[in-house]
């Protein structure tokens, strides 16, 4: 009778360590997903004024964009879930 005791308890420590190990290796994963890269730093020599206005085409939000990196074109900004809309550029 304590032969069965003894394998019962052993069995359930054995069940015990591989749940642990399971949950840990599945929250670890998880958690390893949320590791993302911070972007580049910008370069201040590389900003250059602008005069762009967007427009929210769900609610009528404008928007002026005076700066942007140098050589690209930004992209649009984001209101209500959808992008701004390019309206004019400033002169």
């Amino acid at each position: 009778m304590l032969a069965i005791s003894v394998l019962g308890w052993i069995l359930r420590v054995a069940v015990g360590l591989i749940v642990v190990v399971f949950a840990y290796t599945v929250i670890a994963s998880m958690l390893a997903k949320f590791k993302i890269a911070p972007d580049q730093e910008v370069d201040p020599e590389a900003v250059v004024p602008v005069n762009l206005r967007y427009r929210c085409i769900v609610c009528g939000a404008e928007v002026t964009m005076t700066a942007a990196q140098e050589g690209e074109e930004p992209d649009a900004p984001r209101h209500c879930r959808e992008d701004m809309v390019l309206m004019s550029l400033g002169p």
